[in-house]
């Protein structure tokens, strides 16, 4: 798809597939005008990655790209979806970025709700090798920390470390996907060559939810790269 000059929006979830996404949409020459993300119901964090408000805008802040969040529960998730999506239309935003790699459901869903409101969305990663992206991502300097695991999977002690190449291969022997597009691992993105500057970041306390263990982050600062 050609991009080059076009404003977009990106569907950010701050972990690495959304980030690469992002990164390889402005690349190909794409203007970035908006990060979106889904919320919880009470608003304090993202829905699928557990990230905190305050998180979320260091990241935007750092990328140099606004953010509009959205609290939202699983029942109301596509209709307030859409209505994020006429809001950016109204901007005269019309293509969107998103994550996914390779789930048809994914890519149909993100599809559906794109035409719904005369919007085309554009999926960077699409059918590229689960493996590769992740390695991708990490050579071209991204750095990311685990954040989500789930529960079961003998992932506990992956909680709070960095994303490295060792790691994959970790994963790899354990029978874990290289890239946790299964809902194995979520990751936060703490810098990378779109980032102004690295995030320097503490830990926090885990918690159990819903058949995931969270690694709460401290509140981000800012550190040179």
């Amino acid at each position: 798809m050609n991009i080059l000059n076009k404003a977009f929006f990106c569907s950010w979830s701050g972990g690495k597939d959304s980030c690469l996404s992002l990164y390889y949409a402005i690349q190909q020459g794409g203007r970035p005008e908006r990060l979106i993300t889904m919320l919880i119901d009470n608003g304090e964090r993202s829905r699928s990655h557990g990230l905190s408000i305050n998180l979320l805008n260091r990241q935007a802040e750092l990328l140099g790209i606004p953010i509009s969040t959205y609290a939202t529960s699983w029942e109301d998730y596509e209709t307030n979806f859409l209505n994020a999506l006429q809001e950016l239309k109204d901007r005269g935003i019309s293509i969107g970025i998103f994550g996914d790699i390779d789930i048809e459901d994914h890519k149909h869903w993100v599809q559906q709700v794109c035409s719904k409101k005369d919007m085309t969305g554009y999926l960077p990663l699409w059918k590229k090798s689960r493996e590769n992206i992740v390695t991708e991502f990490i050579e071209e300097g991204f750095e990311a920390v685990i954040v989500a695991v789930k529960n079961g999977l003998s992932l506990h002690d992956y909680l709070g470390k960095e994303l490295t190449l060792d790691l994959i291969n970790e994963f790899k022997e354990i029978g874990i996907d290289p890239a946790g597009e299964n809902g194995e691992y979520h990751t936060v993105v703490t810098g990378g060559p779109i980032f102004k500057k690295r995030l320097k970041y503490g830990l926090k306390e885990q918690r159990l939810v819903n058949g995931y263990w969270f690694q709460d982050i401290n509140t981000l600062v800012f550190q040179k790269n």
